[in-house]
Order: structure tokens, then C-alpha cells, then sequence
């Protein structure tokens, strides 16, 4: 595991893109796909992947967790709602999506801030993603270019939901 501080993803929130609180340790005993996401982003159809993912891989375990961010360009300017809205609208998406956050900064959420305290440092882009284990530590960061169909991220899935 690459995380090596006492805290863990258990001991962190998010609001959800509807407003209510979200405990990450609601997810323990599960793994956790967590991805900052933006609607208007060369990587933009990675939603499409990640539904995949979470559709084929929920009944075992895995839990994908998509959390707008508009710090890359501005690539997501919407309201949650309309944020909610394109998801669904256009990638069928059913996975849980957070409220807006910043990743990077002084004002970047304090989930953000453990995990690139954690793993070396800022977020490069829209779509990074970190695999969180079962019992809330950091299984794997993966960069905005690894692909939710790649080998890395299938590989890195599947290790921690053997782990």
C-alpha cells in the first residue's frame, strides 16, 4: 500500500453532487475508484469506462466514486445539478458523484490533500485516480491518461480487491 500516515480514506467525507454528507467509511470493506471528473475535458469520455467499471465490478466490491473538479481549465463550470445532468444524459452514468471540490491548493478538500501528501504530490489533470483498499488505504495512484479499460488500472483493481 503507498500510504503510510495514521489516517486513512475512512476518516474523510464528501458531499454528495446532492448535498447530503458522505462518509467514506461507508465504503470500508470495499474498494474505491476515486476520480476527480469534469465534463468538458479531453478525457471526458472516460465516463464511459468508469461506468463500465462500476457496473461490471459493484455486486463484487467495488465502488466507483466520481468527484467534479474545476481546477484544469475550467472544464467544469456547472452546477452540480448540471453536472448531474450531462452524466446522466449523456454517459448513462450510475455511479456516486461528489459536489465539486478543489484537489490542488490551499482550498483543496482535505481528502485531496492526504492523498497527494500521501502519494508525491499535486493532481496533473481531470481523471486521476486513486484506488482505495478495504480497509481505507491508498492501493494505487494512477495519472488521467490510464484509462478505466487499461491493463494498469484492471491490474491495480484486482490487487486490491484480492488485498
Amino acid at each position: 500500500m503507498l500510504g503510510s500516515g495514521m489516517p486513512s480514506a475512512h476518516d474523510f467525507s464528501l458531499s454528495s453532487i446532492s448535498g447530503q454528507e458522505q462518509s467514506l467509511s461507508a465504503f470500508a470493506g470495499k474498494v474505491v475508484l476515486l476520480v476527480n471528473v469534469a465534463s468538458k475535458c479531453g478525457y471526458t469520455k472516460q465516463y464511459k469506462g468508469l461506468e463500465a467499471v462500476w457496473r461490471e465490478h459493484k455486486d463484487k466490491g467495488v465502488v466507483v466514486f466520481g468527484v467534479p473538479c474545476n481546477q484544469f481549465g475550467a472544464q467544469e463550470p456547472g452546477t452540480e445539478e448540471e453536472i448531474q445532468q450531462f452524466c446522466s444524459a449523456t454517459y448513462d452514468v450510475t455511479f456516486p458523484l461528489a459536489a465539486k471540490v478543489d484537489v490542488n491548493g490551499d482550498a483543496a478538500h482535505p481528502l485531496y490533500r492526504w492523498l497527494t501528501a500521501e502519494t508525491g504530490g499535486p493532481i496533473a489533470w481531470n481523471f486521476a485516480k486513486f484506488i482505495i483498499g478495504k480497509d481505507g488505504s491508498i492501493a494505487a495512484r494512477l495519472e488521467p491518461g490510464v484509462t478505466p479499460e487499461s491493463p494498469e488500472l484492471k491490474k491495480a483493481l484486482a490487487a486490491a480487491l484480492a488485498a
